[in-house]
């Protein structure tokens, strides 16, 4: 598991870099066919998800960007991205949500039908500071389709252990801000809530792209 130390932004600076990573977003291809290419109507058997019958996942009650209670239930139906993470990280969360974000876009292309099967789901695992405005903020910098959720401390402990997710506070820095520590694994969920796979953010977003291609169909 990849856990990384990140570190508060002021929000001028947070915003300022949102905004730039949504400037590289769309420049990179977001929106557009030339960036990547995933081959509509693959019929291959990818064989058994690698995730398949891992307890990960399964029901939490969190709220949305406007307060409103969500629960896991509320996704019946739908493949599910799900991603921890925090709006002020400075540089791993963005990278990762650009990439996811990007790598659906992808297979959008090809699949359009498919995709809008998908949701895509980002929750802060630091309520302290992310709330409802700045989590609308920060998932709107990536895609409107991405719902961000928060809960209390209790809540967000609860999803995480059922997530398999690991968090924690570091010790205050000077200035008022202080560190986080969190495992960056971005979920693929089926239609029950079933785990299917983790998306390689880090190998970009074709590769992302690749990977939802293989398992939703």
């Amino acid at each position: 598991m990849n856990i990384r130390a990140m570190t508060q932004s002021a929000s001028a600076i947070q915003r300022l870099k949102l905004a730039s990573f949504a400037a590289l977003f769309a420049l990179s291809g977001f929106g557009l066919s030339g960036c990547g290419s995933v081959e509509a109507g693959a019929t291959s058997d990818p064989g058994e998800p690698p995730l398949a019958g891992a307890t990960i996942g399964g029901e939490f009650e969190l709220s949305n960007s406007a307060g409103e209670t969500v629960r896991w239930a509320d996704f019946n139906g739908q493949y599910r991205i799900v991603y921890f993470g925090f709006a002020y990280c400075p540089d791993i969360c963005p990278t990762d949500m650009q990439r996811m974000a990007q790598g659906l876009n992808i297979f959008a292309e090809a699949e359009p039908e498919l995709a809008a099967q998908i949701q895509p789901i980002f929750i802060t695992v630091d309520p302290e500071r992310d709330t409802g405005y700045v989590l609308a903020e920060f998932t709107s910098a990536f895609s409107d389709r991405i719902i961000g959720l928060r809960g209390t401390a209790e809540q967000t402990e609860a999803a995480a252990q059922t997530f398999k997710v690991f968090y924690s506070r570091g010790e205050d820095t000077p200035g008022g801000g202080y560190l986080m520590n969190h495992s960056n694994i971005v979920y693929l969920f089926g239609p029950q809530g079933e785990p299917i796979a983790t998306l390689p953010t880090d190998e970009g977003a074709d590769a992302v792209a690749a990977e939802i291609a293989k398992w939703v169909n």
